[in-house]
């Protein structure tokens, strides 16, 4: 049940998972945004648009071991939705924070996005709303502006090429340009790389 299509998000509404229905997310969010509940939203917890979501990891996901990994497997296999994936960090699972990082962000190619507590979680999920909301109206009014926000304007995405030994904001502004996505570039053989960042720097993002 992740399939495009199968939920309607009304404007101006989130669709949550009704197992969140009464938690502290829900709480905090009643006033701020229509948040209505359905119980067939499968993989997601939150829907946010007719082709975004959120995933949400909690502390006790990350403690409990290798059920979230599979479920996010899942969720990039099936689904042709725009995940966005909310991670609890706190003391406790700060130690397999940078692990899920790494599946997320470069082996899924997936948005990641770190919050203290589920308080912090209802804000941030506030605010993308809006964004979501604003980027949807950008979209009917100029088809290649999306395409542009979320290639290169995502502030995470930018930052986390920029890890790559050998890449500096140039260089990550021209690889995301060129190959478009963390999944895309991860997947890029040496010889594509060659063609956009030369000869040494292709070599040591391909062996990263």
């Amino acid at each position: 049940p992740v399939t495009a299509g199968s939920v309607v998000v009304p404007y101006g509404h989130v669709v949550g998972h009704e197992k969140w229905r009464g938690s502290e997310i829900a709480q905090r969010l009643q006033g701020k945004i229509r948040l209505i509940f359905e119980d067939g939203l499968g993989l997601v917890d939150f829907h946010l648009s007719n082709r975004t979501c959120i995933l949400y990891i909690s502390e006790a996901d990350l403690v409990a071991g290798n059920e979230f990994k599979r479920r996010l497997v899942r969720f990039r296999n099936a689904s042709s939705y725009w995940g966005i994936v909310i991670v609890e960090k706190t003391q406790i699972s700060d130690q397999y924070f940078s692990a899920v990082q790494k599946l997320v962000v470069l082996e899924l190619g997936m948005a990641l996005l770190p919050v203290a507590n589920q308080g912090e979680a209802s804000q941030l999920i506030t605010q993308l709303v809006s964004y979501v909301r604003e980027q949807s109206k950008d979209h009917n009014s100029n088809p290649f502006l999306r395409k542009q926000c979320s290639q290169l304007a995502e502030p995470s995405l930018f930052r986390t090429v920029q890890q790559i030994p050998g890449v500096g904001k140039t260089k990550a502004l021209l690889l995301l340009e060129h190959f478009g996505s963390i999944h895309r570039l991860c997947n890029a053989s040496v010889k594509e790389l060659e063609l956009v960042v030369g000869q040494t720097v292709a070599q040591q993002i391909y062996t990263f």
